[in-house]
């Protein structure tokens, strides 16, 4: 793993969790707790609130040294120079967001649970690939299931493989076991108060250094 990327605990934030007065404050939570990435998932809030939000993260992870992932726009990225982001199968082309963000960002790509997918993304350069849902969702009810034996076969690209999809620290270890270098929480970190937060994002952090072979 490369460009800052590391294995363990990949906080993806969500609007419905945390409302603008929490989210800094929260993911900073998850920072002192471990967490090696974090992706700012915003769709809805006018550009301005979302430029602000954003900018207040990127403050928060280069403090943390961790990288900022902006979801589904390259552009939001380039303009608060977050590390890089996160692209669906329905967003912006992989090559077109590269251009714009130059070969020192990171690229994401969801492959939902197609090794296909996962080829191209991979082709076309993604820096890391995710896979999902494994376990029912409530961030993304209607995502497709994907089964655990996807991750140690997409481990053949070279590349990160994330995990994401109704995690827990009940359910996570599996996934880290089957070949997850990153596990992406929604729920499971954020549908708390912040200490708790920074506890579970310990306990995330936890498991990583007890299953994955480069902790």
């Amino acid at each position: 793993m490369d460009k800052l990327m590391r294995p363990g605990l990949y906080a993806i934030t969500d609007s419905a969790l945390l409302p603008p007065e929490r989210l800094v404050r929260a993911v900073e939570a998850a920072l002192r707790g471990g967490a090696v990435m974090v992706q700012y998932r915003e769709k809805f809030l006018p550009s301005s609130e979302r430029i602000s939000q954003a900018r207040n993260l990127v403050a928060a992870c280069n403090n943390a040294r961790v990288p900022l992932i902006i979801n589904d726009d390259p552009e939001l990225a380039e303009r608060v120079r977050a590390s890089g982001v996160h692209l669906g199968q329905s967003d912006a082309s992989l090559q077109a967001a590269r251009e714009r963000l130059g070969e020192a960002a990171i690229i994401g790509a969801t492959c939902h649970a197609s090794l296909d997918l996962a080829s191209n993304a991979d082709q076309a350069g993604a820096d890391y690939l995710a896979f999902g849902r494994f376990f029912p969702s409530t961030t993304k009810p209607d995502a497709p299931a994907a089964s655990a034996d996807i991750l140690g076969k997409a481990r053949g690209y070279g590349k990160p493989v994330t995990a994401i999809g109704g995690i827990t620290l009940q359910n996570g270890e599996s996934l880290i076991r089957a070949g997850a270098d990153m596990l992406a929480v929604v729920g499971g970190l954020f549908d708390a108060d912040d200490d708790l937060i920074e506890h579970r994002a310990r306990q995330f952090t936890r498991l990583f250094t007890a299953h994955h072979p480069l902790s």
